[in-house]
This record gives structure tokens, C-alpha cells and sequence, in this order.
């Protein structure tokens, strides 16, 4: 696969990585952990060298999964990791709302070294900006880190503009991580601008949307409420999913024309918006792993593109992406 390059300090990564997050959990039961083991393990052997976790995601579990997977892979991959939360160890709960504390983020980076069985997490992302610590002590506890030889690149998730710009002059950010899709443009206003004049990567989570532009969820797809996050989001709602329908359309008419599926147009169009962004997108079904690693090979021409741009111009996405409390936490 085709590779790219993070941020100005060369930090080299497929142009397509895989997102762990589901592998233990959040969009149904937990699946089998030999299968998700089996399935990393693949996307390395198809070339995929940047995987994405996170201390939250579990919590602690994920990381326990992707370190056992990539254990023999070490020197060939980069893995992120992101901090931002108090974790009580034994309850494996967050104790409270975000927190970027320089002493929290100092004590958690030992874990997230452990369970990832690695000596230095190669780029370490502040999950959410906290609003109740300055940015620039966020990144200064982060250089600290970086010095120590803990963490060898820094990045941020879901951050603001001008957030970004305070934090990259204490030590350079590497990659931003946000959502960012056909049906979720928001980057779009101010965030890729202030990532293309610092020469920060561009790392978009959600590529297809949870699952949404790939073409098989319907206004009648349920989600289960114990489990599904999507349950809590208003943008899955049947009403909203009817509404939206006209996003997939679009991708499925362009996909049918290139022999290709809705979610290889999806992922190939951001691919194509600059050469420094890399999607995420994440999957635990081995067919799904293949199909969207086959967007690296789809190109859409320049005629293409501005058909999905003129198409897309004319559709207005219903629901909120996040529920408001979640949403809140976003583009501080």
C-alpha cells in the first residue's frame, strides 16, 4: 500500500489505517478476541502500518488487544494511543469528565506503555481539549514525555483552530484526529486550513460515517440500546437515516460507474482532499477489512470529484452526530 506522511517530522503511515476501537466493544457484543487478534494481524500482512486505540476504549482493553496483536510487528507499525481521562485501575471507569492534568498525563502514559507491550507510544493523542487546563501545559507536559524518550510524536482529537495553533507552538503537533466524512464536514471551516499551514497530519476518524456510507444501514436498521452507540446518536434515527439516504445514494451512483462499493467512493474522497490526510476506518469482519483497503487503489478524477461537490452542496444532513452532551466536548 501506498504510504503518506504525518505532519513535517516524518512520521510515515499507510494511506489507509485501521481504527480498533469496535474490536472490544461499542457497536455490539464483544467479538471474539482470537478473530480480532487474526484480523489486525492480516491488515499488517496487507500492508497496513497505522492502527489507532485509545486508554477509554474498554477501558484499558483495547490497548491490551492491539499491543498483543502488533507484538511481533513492533518495528513495522506505528500505533497511536490518546490520553485525557482519569481511569479508576481497578473499576476500569473513568472517574470523571475529561481531565489533561500534567501529573495525570504523566502517570497514565505507563500504562498505555505497558499494555501495549512497547518502549515509546509513537504518537500520542490528547483525546479531548479539557477545558480546565491550558493547552499550552497539555503540550508542555507532552514534550516532557517526548524528551524522556516516552512518546515519540504529539497529536490532538477534536480540537479547535485556534486550540491547535497555541498547542503546536509549545511542542509541534504531528496529526489532528476528528471526524470527518461526506456527511460530516466540519474540519472543512477552520480546522484543515490551520493543519496545511503548520504542517500537521489530518487523521479522520469515522471515514464512513459508523458505518452509515458504506450502504447497508436503512431507515428500519435497529440498534441495540445496550450496546449500539449509534442507539444514542440523533443522526441514526429512522427519520434522519430516511432523510440521509441521499448521501449513500450519491456514492452508490458514483461507485457503480467505477466498479467499485460506496464505501471505497467514500474513502477515496477523502483521500483525494489533500495528500496528508488518512482515514481510520475501523471493521471487525475480514471482507469489510479488504474492501475498504481496496480504496487506496480507486481514483476519482478531477470530474468526479466536482460531481460529488456539486451533489453533496445540495444535501443537508439531518441529526446531530453526537448526542449534545458528547457533542459538547468537541472543537474546543
Amino acid at each position: 500500500m501506498d504510504k503518506r506522511t504525518l505532519g513535517t517530522n516524518g512520521l510515515e503511515v499507510s494511506a489507509i489505517g485501521l481504527g480498533c476501537m469496535s474490536m472490544t466493544g461499542g457497536y455490539s457484543d464483544k467479538p471474539d478476541r482470537q478473530e480480532m487478534i487474526a484480523l489486525i494481524r492480516n491488515a499488517v500482512d496487507r500492508g497496513v502500518t497505522f492502527f489507532d486505540t485509545a486508554e477509554i476504549y474498554g477501558p484499558y482493553a483495547n490497548e491490551e488487544l492491539v499491543g498483543e496483536a502488533l507484538a511481533p510487528y513492533k518495528d513495522q507499525v506505528v500505533i497511536a494511543t490518546k490520553f485525557g481521562w482519569d481511569i479508576d485501575p481497578v473499576e476500569r471507569k473513568p472517574r470523571g469528565p475529561v481531565t489533561s492534568r500534567p501529573e495525570v498525563i504523566k502517570h497514565v502514559v505507563e500504562g498505555s506503555l505497558q499494555r501495549l507491550g512497547v518502549d515509546t507510544i509513537d504518537l500520542y493523542y490528547q483525546h479531548r481539549v479539557d477545558p480546565q487546563v491550558p493547552i499550552e501545559d497539555v503540550a508542555g507536559a507532552v514534550k516532557e514525555l517526548t524528551e524522556a524518550g516516552k512518546v515519540k510524536y504529539f497529536g490532538m482529537s477534536e480540537a479547535a483552530a485556534g486550540t491547535i495553533r497555541r498547542a503546536h507552538a509549545v511542542q509541534p503537533v504531528t496529526a489532528v484526529q476528528s471526524e470527518y466524512s461526506l456527511w460530516w464536514r466540519r474540519p472543512e471551516e477552520e480546522v484543515l486550513a490551520a493543519c496545511e499551514e503548520l504542517g500537521i497530519g489530518f487523521v479522520p476518524y469515522s471515514p464512513l460515517g459508523k458505518g452509515f456510507l458504506t450502504g447497508t444501514i436503512t431507515a428500519s436498521t435497529s440498534f441495540d440500546a445496550g450496546n449500539d452507540i449509534r442507539s444514542t446518536i440523533p443522526r441514526f434515527e429512522p427519520e434522519a437515516l430516511k432523510h440521509n439516504q441521499a448521501v449513500v445514494d450519491l456514492l452508490a451512483s458514483i461507485a457503480e460507474r467505477k466498479g467499485a462499493t460506496p464505501a471505497q467512493i467514500a474513502l477515496a474522497w477523502l483521500l483525494a482532499q489533500k495528500p496528508w490526510i488518512v482515514p481510520i476506518p475501523g471493521t471487525r469482519k475480514p471482507h469489510r477489512l479488504e474492501e475498504n483497503l481496496g480504496a487506496a487503489d480507486v481514483e476519482l478524477t478531477e470530474a468526479e470529484l466536482t460531481e460529488i461537490e456539486d451533489a453533496a452542496a445540495k444535501i443537508q444532513v439531518q441529526g446531530g452526530r453526537y448526542a449534545e452532551a458528547a457533542e459538547q466536548m468537541t472543537n474546543l
